[in-house]
């Protein structure tokens, strides 16, 4: 059990750092910048090598959400969820906390911006990338977008599918719901990294972090019970 809640310490570590990372440090370089596809292809190429990595310990979770959407789905032991969550959770704030020493190393660091987004937060009702989107649409996206992602996973983690490419198709479903949803909500389906970033941005992001704990699991628990239907053998 160590060296899976340690597997996913270390994969959560990897997807705040490498996900935000990418987009607090490279996204808005002048010239250079990787810009929004950047970043959305950062995410998934940090699921991509931490599932393929880390994911013959732990599973390669790295995400609460996808924690419970494989409990629901009867894919994972109910005893391990809250002990896999918590590491996740710690795992991402460590991930923040590494990119917050990066990032408060340079001789204009004056702090965290109280923009929303700041940090790679999440929000709603926030206009960042020219729209507004508002908390309905908020909640909307984040509870689909993970309602697929976990679809996604539980389809190709399934007994019938290839287990070569599991971790690919992962990392690709997850850069295409990024760029669908990162001008929405800068996109969570990821409570563990949602409140990572939080913790060191202004109070403003920490008030709206409810929204990207709940939307996500709900998707989750959504995604979990319906998979369970269609993957069942019975009545088929």
């Amino acid at each position: 059990m160590t060296k899976k809640l340690t597997a996913e310490f270390i994969g959560t570590l990897w997807l705040v750092l490498g996900g935000c990372g990418s987009a607090v440090l490279a996204a808005g370089v002048p010239g250079v910048g990787i810009g929004l596809v950047g970043v959305s292809l950062a995410f998934g190429l940090t699921v991509l090598t931490g599932a393929y990595a880390l994911g013959p310990i732990s599973g390669g979770h790295f995400n609460p959400a996808v924690s419970i959407g494989l409990w629901l789905g009867g894919r994972f032991d109910k005893k391990e969820l809250l002990p896999y969550i918590g590491s996740q959770i710690l795992g991402g704030i460590a991930g923040a906390a590494i990119l917050y020493l990066i990032v408060s190393s340079s001789a204009d660091f004056q702090g965290i911006s109280s923009d929303p987004g700041a940090f790679a937060t999440n929000f709603y009702d926030a206009n960042v990338y020219g729209v507004n989107f508002g908390l309905v649409g908020a909640l909307v996206t984040e509870i689909v977008m993970t309602f697929m992602f976990l679809m996604v996973i539980l389809g190709a983690t399934h007994k019938n599918a290839s287990p070569a490419f599991g971790g690919l198709v992962i990392g690709f479903a997850l850069t295409l719901i990024h760029l669908i949803s990162i001008p929405v909500t800068n996109t969570s389906v990821n409570p563990a990294r949602s409140i990572a970033v939080a913790i060191f941005a202004d109070a403003n992001a920490m008030g709206q972090l409810w929204l990207f704990i709940v939307a996500p699991i709900v998707g989750a628990v959504l995604a979990g019970l319906v998979a369970k239907f269609l993957f069942s053998e019975k009545g088929e």
